[in-house]
This record gives C-alpha cells, structure tokens and sequence, in this order.
C-alpha cells in the first residue's frame, strides 16, 4: 500500500460449506484486522470496507434491515455471516480509534462477470441448465453489480468515517426472480415450491455423512437454512446520503444470462 492514497478492501473468503470455517476466520476476520493495520501503517487517507448485509442480519418481526440494525452475533445463520460480523467488528473498532473507515454493505449483487459464480448466479446456471425442478419460497434483495461498484466510489467521496451504507436495491421472491428469467429467456420455470425439511435433509446427508465418504455435496446446510428468511433490505440511506444508483434489475438479471451463455456456463 505504500505510496496509496485510498484502499478498497473487497476480498474476502465466501463459503456456506462448515467445513470451511478456519478458512472463514482466517480470510476475513484476521484478514480485516491485518489489513487495515497496514493500511494504517502506510498512512492511507481513506479505507472503504466491504462487508456485507449478511454481517447485519434479518430483523425478527419481518421488518426491512437497515444500517440501524443489528442481530447479535450468535443468530447470524452459518460461519460466513459470522465471520463477516467479527470483520465488521474490527472495521468499526478502527474507525472508533481514530482511522479513516468508511463500511459498505452490499446486498446480492446480480449481473455480468460472475465468473466463481455468485450463490445468485448460481441460481441463474441451475435455471438455464434445467436443473431446478422445484424452488423454496424465499426472497433476498437484488442490485446491478455495477450500481455496487458505483457505491464503493461514492462511499470513498461521500461517505462518514465510521458509517455503513447498505448497497442494495430491489426486494424480490424467488418466485418472482425465477419469472423474470423465464420472461427474459423463453423456458418455462419451476411451478413447486418445497417445503424446507427436503433440501435441509438432502442438506444434512450430503455434508455430514457422504462427504466423509468423499461425495462432493452440492447443497450447503447453511444455505438451506439462510433460505427460510426473507432477507429483505432497506437501501434507501445510500440512495439518499451517496446517490446510489438503482438501475433496473431485469437489465442486470438479461446481462447476467448473456454473459454466462457466451462464456460457455449455461450447458451442464
């Protein structure tokens, strides 16, 4: 960082699997820590961290999360939550001390260049491959991955040292995401819904008896169980305070299945 003026510090370890706890902390908890000593070290006027809405949780009486919000630690669903709240922690413990830190927390970003993929994309490739014969009814909040970038640069301009901005745009169903991407591709979408005991119990078989026999499982417990709450976000702070931009989501969602058919992703 030496001879830096700004850092965004983006990276993080992103898993559902509990296997990969260590790796968790290790990433993005001492990680964070690491980091923003040496960006304290070199002297960088302003670091922009990304956490994540993961980091604040969802309200227990249905209410749109907020900045204000906050769930302890121990609801938080899996150790990716966890270990982004912990990383949040140390962030804010800077900004309390004095370093200039400025904390984005982006919703699901949605849209080209999701080359790991993306959970998200992953549901996008699921749908084109036809392999999602039935859904769980769930939601979560949807912005364009590049009204995202577009926020970390305004956080840098606008944004208060030791604040959080959450960078999200639309709350949607699956069911309705699901529909979209039959509108903007032409094939018919899953019409059942199951109930969460299935995929929590292929879940639980799969991550906790067959990998040990060397199955590579292909549904996390924790994703499972994440997708029993509506994981719904109130983005108006950031659109108010930094002008973050809300492009439409069908454009993001029409974007983000071209480039998975042109880049070879969307055959099985």
């Amino acid at each position: 960082m030496a001879g830096c003026r700004y850092c965004f510090h983006v990276a993080a370890h992103y898993s559902l699997w509990q296997r990969d706890r260590p790796q968790l902390h290790q990433a993005n908890v001492l990680g964070t820590r690491n980091l923003l000593a040496a960006a304290q070290q070199a002297g960088i006027e302003r670091t922009v961290y990304t956490s994540s809405v993961a980091a604040i949780g969802v309200p227990g009486d249905g209410s749109l999360g907020t900045e204000a919000y906050q769930s302890p630690p121990e609801r938080l669903i899996g150790d990716y939550k966890k270990s982004k709240y912990w990383a949040e922690q140390a962030a804010q413990a800077a900004a309390q001390a004095g370093q200039n830190v400025v904390i984005v927390n982006p919703s699901t970003p949605i849209g080209p260049w999701d080359v790991k993929p993306t959970p998200t994309g992953d549901i996008i490739l699921r749908f084109l491959r036809r392999q999602m014969p039935a859904y769980v009814d769930t939601g979560l909040n949807l912005i364009d991955v590049r009204d995202v970038a577009q926020g970390h640069l305004l956080a840098l301009e606008k944004g208060v040292a030791g604040e959080r901005y959450i960078l999200g745009h639309q709350n949607i169903s699956l069911e309705a995401l699901l529909a979209l991407l039959s509108e903007i591709t032409g094939l018919p979408g899953p019409k059942t819904t199951v109930p969460l005991w299935l995929p929590l119990g292929v879940a639980w078989v799969e991550e906790r008896l067959l990998a040990r026999l060397g199955y590579r499982p292909t549904v996390p417990m924790d994703g499972v169980r994440m997708s029993a709450q509506r994981m719904y976000y109130d983005a108006s702070k950031a659109v108010r305070e930094l002008g973050l931009p809300q492009s439409p989501i069908g454009g993001a969602v029409a974007d983000a299945v071209a480039w998975f058919r042109e880049h070879g992703y969307a055959s099985a």
